[in-house]
């Protein structure tokens, strides 16, 4: 038996979503590691200021706002952070079951430029599940600071998806991305 939405419990997605979906243009969904400035970019894009964390006893749950972009209306979902999307945690299993079942227009998957393998394994299994996906290759700042850099374009041609390379903090790398998405 594979994975619907009444084995998962996607069927307990919330309502809120759904009446925001309404009202919006587009929804998205941001996935991607944790720590990797997921919530940092939901932030500046929405002008929500949302704590998350994924620690014993923090609640997780999917976080949403809206943003407009070339009179358009997004509704954002901030997704918990996630290794993997086999589910074997709450967080993941919140993670797995909107990516799956929540039908986003686009899956903004947020990477660690610092690290770029190790969340790549993430980015491959969304890959398997949509192709309406444009990779946020975050965290520019502290890559150079490593000396690390990253050929957005290679990616990009690799993936088979938008790659865009964006420091959440600055509003400016989030037009670029927007205009990806």
């Amino acid at each position: 038996m594979g994975l619907t939405s009444s084995s998962t419990g996607s069927n307990l997605l919330s309502d809120d979503i759904e009446i925001l979906k309404n009202k919006c243009d587009y929804t998205i969904a941001i996935a991607g590691n944790p720590n990797v400035g997921k919530s940092t970019v939901f932030n500046s894009l929405t002008g929500l200021h949302q704590h998350t964390g994924n620690w014993p006893g923090k609640t997780v749950s999917n976080a949403m706002g809206v943003t407009s972009f070339k009179d358009m209306d997004f509704l954002l979902v901030d997704i918990p952070g996630t290794y993997s999307i086999m589910s074997n945690s709450e967080e993941e299993e919140i993670a797995r079951d909107y990516i799956c079942f929540g039908n986003p227009d686009c899956t903004v998957i947020v990477v660690d430029a610092t690290c770029l393998e190790r969340n790549l394994n993430l980015v491959y299994q969304i890959l398997e599940i949509t192709n309406k996906v444009v990779v946020c290759v975050n965290l520019l700042d502290e890559a150079k600071k490593k000396g690390i850099e990253i050929n957005f374009d290679k990616l990009s041609a690799k993936l088979g998806v938008p790659v865009v390379g964006t420091i959440a903090r600055k509003k400016k790398t989030l037009k670029n991305l927007m205009d990806k998405v």
